[in-house]
């Protein structure tokens, strides 16, 4: 691991939220995604950067949110918006530097909030050092390779994330060979080792190579954590060992490494957590996680929202969206995945997003501003850990047909550009993003005239974003809202009817026509936060776009 002069020389900050006593606080927090290229400018460079965020951390006070996710911050080419580190130790210049990563830290603790960061734990950039060491050499490292070489394309092709792109790419330089990537080919895969090691080229995990890199994704973690930093979000956690799904059902050799990784930080960092993309695979050892994520991009969250404005990757099948004005879909996609996650482990968190920034906006396609409500109210009060993607609290909208910046149209039939386009603060130029030329701007700002804004909500109280400050609020003062009870569905159609801990009732109607129930749960609830909702007796109706949350017993 290479260290960085100045911050060696000084001790680490000491963030006692994150790294004094249990993790156990993932189960009641909010989380708020920032994609920091899109953010806050500070210096006019048409890039958001850190200093942005630490000079709008106000605004996400307000919010209610007390843990930040930050999409990668770190040194990197940035082929694929920064997926591609160069350098784990080391904040992009484009956003700052490390000190300025540690007065955010510290600024957003002041004001009761984490920092969580994106570790891409199973590639680099072609321009890490790690692999332009092992790219010039004329064989195989000594110490063990970091990354994955043969010396001849392989007979049987691991299967490549990226349709229709070869999972080998030929040696770019001195050292012969092929070397395998995980994604686009300027992101080689680390080397963990394989499942079957019946050819040459394959290491077994316990192989030097590997166990150099488990050590290294230590080093890393450890680096940050001495600097107040909560925990991460690990990218594509469980493509680490190669093989390992196809030689056993759950990827055990991976799930072994993370435990590992889990006993090291519950020894040395016992308050910070680690979450994977998507949900864990469940093996014969204890979960290595602190929780699993209903990724956006997958079935379970696609059935709830995706209207599909960004397209359809090849294993996408399009279905119509429950959280939509046609009123065509179903929960039972959704309702299969948590059950099953939670059915093992009902104190499992669960964490669940509006979108992220690989995903459409919950305001996409014909999805309205009006539609919004339901979908939020929904989203606090289901039981999950809430992940609020920036934007999302003003309803900004995904933008169709925006150029590829940064690797984000990742297959042709899929534009992830309209979910990443700037923040929208006010109305001066740029929307309040950054004072830069708006050729410069890393995305084009939404071009409609009537676009939402955070100054503009805040001066409207029936606004999206005051919906959001009340629904945190109302989940944070009332337990039973939040992730510790139970949910029971009461009805999984129009409406979607549901109880929390047996002393709340929450409905949502998203479609446009009205819906109604009849429950004796509704006799004598008492309305908490309500619009178009009508309890009479046991009969509950539901307006179209209609939410309501409710006090029983």
């Amino acid at each position: 691991m290479r260290h960085h002069p100045g911050l060696a020389a000084r001790p680490p900050v000491r963030y006692t939220l994150a790294v004094a006593g249990s993790a156990d606080w993932l189960r009641d927090a909010v989380l708020y995604e920032i994609y920091p290229q899109s953010f806050a400018d500070s210096d006019g460079d048409g890039i958001g950067d850190l200093r942005g965020v630490i000079e709008r951390l106000d605004h996400i006070a307000s919010l209610g949110v007390d843990t930040l996710w930050f999409n990668p911050c770190f040194a990197s080419p940035f082929v694929d918006a920064g997926y591609d580190v160069a350098d784990y130790l080391r904040i992009a210049p484009r956003y700052g530097t490390n000190d300025d990563m540690v007065e955010l830290v510290a600024k957003a603790g002041e004001r009761g909030i984490r920092v969580l960061l994106d570790l891409v734990a199973g590639h680099t950039s072609v321009e890490h050092p790690w692999f332009q060491r092992e790219l010039h050499a004329a064989g195989p490292d000594p110490e063990g390779d970091r990354y994955v070489w043969a010396a001849e394309e392989p007979r049987r092709a691991w299967s490549a994330d990226l349709p229709g792109t070869p999972a080998w790419v030929p040696s770019p330089g001195p050292r012969p060979g092929w070397y395998l990537k995980n994604f686009y080919d300027e992101q080689p895969a680390l080397n963990f080792g394989w499942a079957t090691t019946d050819e040459p080229w394959r290491d077994a995990v316990t192989d030097p190579g590997p166990r150099r890199n488990v050590q290294a994704l230590k080093d890393v973690m450890a680096f940050w954590f001495e600097r107040g930093v909560a925990g991460f979000r690990v990218d594509m956690a469980f493509s680490l060992v190669k093989d390992d799904g196809a030689a056993a059902r759950g990827n055990p050799l991976t799930a072994a490494l993370w435990r590992e990784i889990r006993e090291w930080m519950d020894a040395t960092h016992p308050g910070a957590v680690i979450v994977p993309e998507g949900d864990e695979p469940r093996t014969a050892g204890p979960l290595a996680f602190h929780a699993d994520f209903l990724l956006v991009i997958k079935e379970e969250h696609a059935s709830l929202f995706d209207n599909h404005a960004a397209g359809l990757l090849p294993f996408q099948e399009p279905r119509d969206p429950f959280f939509d004005a046609a009123g065509r879909g179903s929960t039972r996609p959704f309702l299969d995945a948590w059950n099953a996650i939670r059915d093992a482990d009902p104190a499992r968190p669960v964490i669940l997003s509006t979108a992220d920034h690989d995903f459409d906006r919950l305001c996409c396609g014909p999805r309205t501003a009006e539609q919004l409500g339901a979908a939020l109210t929904f989203l606090f009060t289901w039981g999950s850990v809430p992940c609020l993607y920036y934007g999302d609290e003003i309803g900004m909208r995904y933008l169709p047909g925006l150029p590829e910046v940064e690797g984000s149209i990742c297959n042709p039939a899929y534009n992830r550009s309209g979910c990443r386009t700037p923040m929208q603060w006010d109305d001066g130029p740029n929307a309040g993003f950054s004072a830069a030329d708006p050729a410069r701007l890393y995305l084009p700002v939404d071009p409609d005239p009537d676009r939402p804004t955070v100054a503009a909500q805040e001066r409207d109280p029936d606004s999206t974003l005051h919906l959001v400050r009340r629904l945190v609020a109302l989940r944070r003062a009332t337990p039973a809202l939040g992730g510790r009870a139970g949910t029971r569905v009461i009805h999984d159609g129009y409406p979607l009817a549901y109880l929390r801990g047996d002393t709340h009732l929450v409905v949502v109607n998203p479609r446009r026509e009205p819906a109604g129930i009849g429950t004796p749960h509704a006799r004598g609830a008492e309305p908490l936060l309500v619009h178009g909702v009508e309890v009479d007796g046991d009969a509950v109706s539901v307006a179209g776009f209609g939410y309501g949350v409710f006090a029983i017993g």
